[in-house]
């Protein structure tokens, strides 16, 4: 059975149909990347998904349980979990003190009490796990708004699983990434897929053939297709309209 069931996903935006009747299904275990050109309503729909939109028409159901209108923090008790396109970090704490706030928010810990958190032995190993995940156990003390942007990438994706998802929203993870940080960032997103499903929003085309089952491909607010990676890959009309364009852009920048 599929985890999140997207059915008939409309958006409007006066006479703008930003999302137009989008339906797809996600997984469970699943990799499942979205792409498409720029405006063709990615994030308008990342929106729909985590609550931030309301959608005009349409259902949304995530492990059984109907997600239309309810807000973003019903969500994620729900199993909904996002990575922003911008870091999300508390940047003037240190690596520890960002992964005990948010394993404090998800165990539902009076904020009243944080002058205790440190004394708080399950709170603690919570976090240290977390960032023995991500691998970032080495910074623990370190202010997270020093780290590399590749760093903070991975503290953000902490935050994002304290909660222990069933889905994780990943949106543009790779983004002003170099080479060698987006091969760790490859491994962590694999690494993860074990205890949930992952939306993967990328424009890193080699990241996305890398790591997803599927691929749906959205252009003009609509589903143009779904596929594996060599589906994907060979077809003529997402040669078109997106992959054709993106290797060019490559091309240029070179």
């Amino acid at each position: 059975m599929s985890l999140l069931v997207a059915n008939q996903l409309v958006k409007r935006f006066g006479a703008l149909l930003a999302t137009d009747h989008v339906s797809f299904a996600v997984d469970r275990g699943e990799v499942h990347a979205l792409i498409g050109p720029n405006g063709a309503g990615k994030s308008t729909l990342v929106n729909l998904i985590s609550g931030l939109l309301s959608a005009d028409a349409g259902t949304l159901v995530l492990d059984g349980v109907e997600l239309t209108g309810l807000p973003p923090h019903r969500r994620v008790a729900c199993g909904l979990s996002r990575c922003f396109q911008v870091t999300s970090i508390f940047p003037q704490q240190s690596v520890g003190e960002n992964l005990l706030l948010a394993v404090q928010a998800h165990a539902g810990s009076s904020f009243r009490m944080l002058r205790s958190r440190d004394r708080d032995a399950a709170l603690h190993a919570q976090a240290r796990d977390l960032a023995r995940r991500v691998h970032l156990e080495s910074e623990w003390l370190r202010t997270a708004g020093t780290l590399p942007h590749g760093a903070q990438r991975k503290l953000d994706v902490a935050l994002a699983i304290a909660a222990r998802p069933k889905l994780l929203l990943l949106d543009e993870p790779m983004a002003g990434m170099g080479p060698v940080e987006s091969a760790e960032m490859v491994r962590l997103i694999r690494s993860l897929r074990q205890d949930m499903a992952i939306l993967l929003i990328e424009h890193d085309m080699d990241a996305v053939f890398q790591l997803a089952d599927r691929i749906s491909v959205l252009v003009y607010g609509k589903v143009l297709t779904c596929g594996t990676a060599q589906e994907i890959k060979a077809n003529p009309q997402v040669q078109e309209v997106y992959l054709g364009s993106e290797a060019d852009a490559m091309e240029a920048a070179a």
